[in-house]
């Protein structure tokens, strides 16, 4: 019998699998279960998107592109985040596509961090920032953040955390799984921050064009003295519905970009170009279905956090992304034990809070991008699962 514990990676070893995935694998065992788990858009990519990839296929576009991706694609990102952000990025060498936006997230984290470095992640949040840290030899310092202040960090808590190791913060808002966003006055308070006491910031991005406030999206780069600080990491999946096409984009200084680059091309080489060239056109044409989307989920957001509040479940409401995280401290259950048993009573599955940072127990993850008639099923159900607690006392 071969020790394989003698050959493995000890940190990767070390790191815990995605608390998300037990709670998938329940449900895959079960027939009629109505998911409210997975962050992936209900709707299909738009039609013209298909048809741009479908053309390419057919013309026998299936090469390799470069490792940077093509450059009409790199030239319509900048168009974008100059005309949505004004934030003016050069198409050569400040521009990397990527395997999705989880690719962009590793490459940035593996380019800049060093065994010891500090690695503030805002939490609760998406599940890979802290296990792609430590594999890395980094240490993540989780900065809490509370229900009452809508999951924002805030300057004083920034500043309090910094150390002489802090190396980066990764800043994660639209949230996930929170909902919560941070308008362009809070940014400027963490920029002076961040500014002062000389780190980078990893600004994930990925559901920015999810924001329903009159303001809109504010990316942190955009502000005095952040372009030059900041690793920008946004792509496809969420805007314009092209999950399984697998690709994402990060924007920052050319001398970062170079790094990543270099990891990129050993690791991918580059990423799919069939899935390059839908992404022109909905860079191109894509800007009515965004709305279209953001509406609809708009109004999923607003029926979902009525419904949790009126079944005693204090939600507060998320401005961003596609998910609502309500408290469920008032049942007695923890995290695990309410999804669990709502899944194997009800045929409901929702996520653990607990899975995006142990500041999650308490909270379950709920994503509205299904449905109505699902998530109104949904909510009837957890009602009758929240009347047998009470009745089973």
């Amino acid at each position: 019998m071969i020790d394989y514990d003698r050959f493995l990676n000890k940190k990767l070893t070390s790191v815990k699998p995605s608390g998300i995935r037990k709670f998938f694998a329940i449900a895959e065992e079960m027939d009629d279960v109505i998911s409210l788990g997975v962050g992936e858009p209900d709707f299909k990519t738009p039609w013209h998107i298909r048809q741009k990839g479908i053309e390419n296929l057919e013309s026998g576009k299936t090469r390799y592109t470069s490792n940077s991706g093509l450059i009409e694609l790199r030239e319509e990102i900048t168009k974008y985040y100059k005309r949505r952000f004004n934030i003016d990025y050069d198409a050569k060498s400040e521009v990397l596509v990527t395997v999705g936006g989880s690719e962009g997230i590793d490459m940035a984290i593996r380019s800049v961090v060093e065994n010891g470095d500090e690695v503030l992640i805002v939490e609760p949040s998406f599940v890979c920032y802290k296990p792609i840290v430590e594999v890395s030899g980094g240490v993540a310092v989780s900065l809490v953040t509370k229900q009452e202040n809508e999951f924002k960090l805030t300057a004083d808590e920034l500043k309090s955390a910094i150390t002489d190791k802090t190396k980066m913060l990764i800043l994660p808002y639209p949230n996930n799984p929170t909902g919560g966003i941070m308008n362009r006055k809070e940014l400027e308070a963490i920029a002076s921050v961040i500014i002062e006491n000389d780190i980078l910031v990893l600004s994930d991005e990925i559901y920015g064009e999810l924001t329903y406030t009159e303001e809109g999206h504010t990316s942190i780069a955009s502000l005095d003295g952040m372009k030059e600080r900041t690793i920008v990491i946004n792509g496809f999946s969420k805007t314009y519905s092209m999950t399984g096409w697998r690709l994402g984009y990060a924007l920052a200084p050319a001398p970062l970009i170079t790094q990543m680059t270099k990891l990129h091309q050993f690791a991918i080489m580059s990423a799919p170009t069939t899935s390059q060239q839908a992404a022109i056109d909905a860079l191109k044409n894509g800007d009515r279905d965004i709305v279209k989307m953001r509406n609809e989920y708009d109004m999923r957001r607003r029926f979902i956090v009525d419904g949790f509040n009126k079944l005693g479940l204090e939600c507060f409401e998320p401005k961003g992304a596609f998910y609502c995280f309500p408290c469920i401290k008032s049942t007695g259950l923890s995290s695990e034990e309410f999804c669990e048993r709502l899944i194997r009573s009800k045929k409901v599955a929702v996520v653990p809070g607990n899975a995006f940072g142990d500041c999650g127990e308490g909270f379950i993850r709920v994503s509205y991008c299904y449905s109505i008639k699902n998530i109104k099923a949904a909510l009837v159900a957890i009602g009758e699962f929240l009347d047998e607690l009470k009745s089973n006392g």
